[in-house]
């Protein structure tokens, strides 16, 4: 069962760092958030959207692809990394997710070093993350989701 992982990673490449560890272990294609808008992803039966965190949602260009470019009915799961954990940073794509008949299988979100806004004058927050507890246990979900779909 073919999964792809659509990545939106800027800034620090906290969030690549998670999926290039996760494409490593696990037989999973991945493509740039930029890309998938172009690329045709009805081969895959798991659609994986991993993005960082900005003003309490994923980056734009993931919400927008799932809003737009998701195709219908898919396995969806979801990934992210942020300065500061809120636990519902996913909800608002999952949503969208849902409304396209897609299956939600999960959501792994962890620390991201973040510098951004006022965080650059105390030299960011989250230093150190993604680290290899947090990249471990994104592997880890991954591989979960893939053993029971």
């Amino acid at each position: 069962m073919k999964t792809i992982i659509v990545y939106e990673s800027t800034h620090h490449g906290n969030t690549k760092k998670l999926v290039d560890a996760i494409a490593a272990a696990h037989h999973v294609a991945i493509i740039d958030v930029t890309a998938a808008a172009r690329a045709d992803l009805s081969q895959y039966e798991t659609i994986g959207i991993a993005s960082g965190v900005a003003f309490g949602k994923l980056y734009a260009a993931s919400e927008a692809f799932v809003a737009e470019g998701l195709p219908e009915g898919k396995n969806v799961f979801f990934l992210y990394t942020c300065g500061k954990d809120s636990g519902k940073y996913a909800d608002k794509v999952s949503a969208l997710a849902e409304q396209k008949n897609c299956r939600v299988l999960g959501v792994y979100g962890c620390l991201g070093y973040d510098t951004y806004g006022p965080f650059r004058f105390i030299g960011g927050i989250a230093k150190g993350h993604p680290n290899s507890e947090d990249v471990a246990q994104a592997v880890a979900f991954v591989g979960n989701i893939l053993k029971n779909k």
